[in-house]
């Protein structure tokens, strides 16, 4: 009986230790396959130790190509302090290397973290200072790839490209606007340690970084750099308070180039202030626009049938009374009687006021609402403003007529460029842009932008013929100085008095000018703002033209424009050069050759009677005095 008993009881523990036995294996069979990924991932976090490597940001490009915005591998230290066993030296000596007090620097090397980075002095180091730290072949102290933006054209489009802090974060400018696109996915060294953070032998992991995607932009940079050189002139003759320049594609929106001073370099962002760095000008700047918007009025007339410019007279006697105002025109004693078409071209103030009086405060005001003034573009630019117009319900008698000669309503540039880019491309109101697309280092293309047509403002016939009266502003009227021979090209100037606290300042102006280029087949539409410049007379016709000139000639140049045999004629002025076309005089007689070349500087190269070749070609226009060569023998 008794050992009957013991018999019974060792059944029982052995059944327990069996289910015991089954229930450990359920468990390990439990752990091994449902949760070994999981308790994996907890033991690899325990024991490993991960060196991030910062990956490129993408590349900022321009329309063909050139590369605006690009990377520098530089390095970046980091310690693991658990490995650096003499502390006290390895502290000396990364202090005096790195030029930071010992206290500081031993504050970073006994730190009880398992990976310290050494910020920010330790951050994007010089190649000098790299080596001389990986010289010291200290453990415990490490070097990883770092990526610092680098923009190798300096102030180049500076204000539209923006800018990236420490942390290769971007702050302003498409650096910001598309810093999710631009920023890449980092890369790590990965190590396994034991407890005491001593390195396993053969444990490193590499994780490649990858590059953040490339921006292609609608920038030409050929007419870029125009652009950045006539800023710089313009700030080395009339040292204003500001300057600005933007040329757009009518057809498409695309801007072709911006730029506003004073400017500033991206690789040295942290030595300019916040309002010189994140202002970019012909997006944000917001005033009172002068004489380039009568073409706004003007267009808006014609659309509206209340004026014939080539049949309709006005007489200016100098100044017209509104509601016991007076309004002047810029000429004291008046231009007298004028077509509508030189109310134009002498940019007549009096001639306008009747254009908006004709059309009355509704239709103006529809035309410049439809124009886009009074909302932001769209551009995909930060910082836009939207600029400021009467509410309809307060403009009267006198708000309408200074409004129909842009004295009243505040705008921006780029809305200004993209209403004249309307006016001239047949009636389309298009949203600016200036990312073309957006793609990875294989030429992958993730996104595709292009034009936005916004409406339909005007008729396709008006648009004519505000192409022929801006073209008869450059050879005729005020913006002669701009005037190319053998080019269309269209403009309107503008003089425009600042404004402070309710009332205008003395001698304080934004001169400006607003080309088309060719005006017979626009394709681009450029604007330039000088504000307040210094020594220099108070007409844009003599400030602003000249410089628009010598940029209209590059963009000519970059966007490949054809002459045209029928452009208008300039009226000359008193220092103007006539130019004439090259006779052709090869196979004549030197005498003969030399009469029909009265015009011109003749050299001759050679000795002999009868000319075999001639520079320039024949058929080419150039100034009278102007060098011809002619080769005889």
């Amino acid at each position: 009986m008794f050992f009957k008993k013991i018999h019974s009881r060792i059944k029982i523990i052995y059944i327990f230790l069996l289910l015991g036995f089954i229930l450990i294996g359920l468990k390990v069979f439990y752990i091994q396959v449902f949760e070994y990924d999981k308790l994996h991932d907890l033991a690899d976090d325990l024991w490993s130790r991960d060196l991030e490597i910062e990956a490129d940001r993408g590349k900022i490009l321009d329309r063909e190509g050139i590369v605006l915005a690009d990377n520098l591998t530089t390095a970046s230290l980091m310690l693991v302090p658990n490995q650096i066993k003499d502390k006290e030296k390895v502290s000396k000596d990364l202090a005096q290397i790195l030029g930071v007090s010992y206290e500081e620097m031993k504050k970073h090397v006994t730190k009880k973290v398992s990976i310290e980075r050494v910020h920010p002095e330790g951050r994007r180091l010089s190649l000098d200072t790299a080596q001389k730290i990986k010289a010291l072949n200290y453990e415990g102290v490490y070097l990883v790839k770092e990526a610092k933006r680098y923009y190798p054209y300096n102030n180049l489009l500076s204000h539209t490209l923006g800018y990236v802090g420490i942390d290769n974060q971007g702050l302003s400018g498409l650096e910001l606007q598309y810093n999710s696109y631009l920023t890449g996915t980092n890369g790590k060294i990965q190590f396994y340690s034991d407890a005491h953070g001593n390195q396993l032998k053969k444990s490193d992991v590499y994780v490649s970084p990858t590059p953040g995607l490339n921006l292609q932009l609608t920038i030409n940079f050929q007419i870029q750099e125009s652009l950045e050189r006539e800023m710089n002139n313009i700030r080395d003759m009339f040292h204003p308070d500001n300057a600005l320049a933007i040329v757009v594609d009518p057809n498409t929106g695309e801007i072709l180039a911006i730029s506003s001073y004073p400017n500033f370099n991206p690789n040295q962002y942290k030595n300019y202030s916040k309002e010189v760095l994140n202002r970019n000008l012909p997006i944000w700047s917001s005033y009172e626009p002068g004489s380039t918007f009568k073409v706004v009025t003007m267009a808006s007339a014609i659309e509206e049938g209340v004026v014939d410019i080539y049949k309709d007279h006005f007489y200016d006697s100098g100044k017209v009374h509104v509601d016991g105002s007076t309004l002047k025109c810029w000429k004291i004693e008046g231009h007298g009687d004028q077509t509508f078409l030189q109310v134009l071209q002498n940019s007549c103030n009096p001639g306008f006021v009747q254009l908006g009086q004709r059309l009355g405060k509704d239709k103006l005001f529809f035309y410049i609402n439809q124009f886009g003034f009074g909302e932001k573009t769209g551009v995909d630019l930060n910082g836009e403003s939207t600029g400021i117009l009467f509410p309809i319900e307060k403009v009267g008698n006198v708000e309408l007529a200074t409004s129909a000669f842009g004295q009243g309503p505040s705008v921006t540039p780029i809305q200004q460029v993209m209403a004249v880019s309307a006016i001239v491309n047949g009636g389309y109101l298009y949203q600016p842009y200036i990312v073309k697309s957006i793609s990875d280092n294989k030429n992958t293309i993730y996104e595709q932008y292009g034009p936005i047509l916004k409406r339909k403002v005007i008729s396709q016939e008006t648009s004519f013929i505000m192409r022929d009266a801006l073209e008869s502003v450059v050879a005729k009227g005020g913006g002669k100085s701009a005037y190319i021979d053998g080019y269309r090209i269209g403009g309107k100037t503008g003089t425009a008095q600042k404004s402070e606290n309710g009332s205008y300042l003395v001698n304080n102006y934004i001169m400006s000018f607003m080309s088309v280029v060719p005006s017979n087949n626009p394709q681009a539409v450029f604007y330039i703002a000088i504000d307040n410049p210094k020594n220099t007379a108070m007409l844009s016709s003599y400030t602003t033209t000249p410089i628009a000139r010598r940029i209209l000639l590059d963009i000519i140049d970059a966007l490949k424009i054809p002459r045209q045999e029928s452009a208008q004629d300039k009226d000359l002025e008193w220092f103007d050069k006539r130019v004439f076309d090259v006779p052709n005089v090869i196979g004549k007689p030197v005498k003969k050759a030399k009469k029909e070349l009265s015009q011109f500087e003749v050299v001759i190269e050679g000795e002999g009677e009868i000319v075999y070749e001639q520079a320039p070609k024949a058929g080419e226009r150039i100034e009278e005095q102007s060098k011809v060569r002619i080769f005889v023998q």
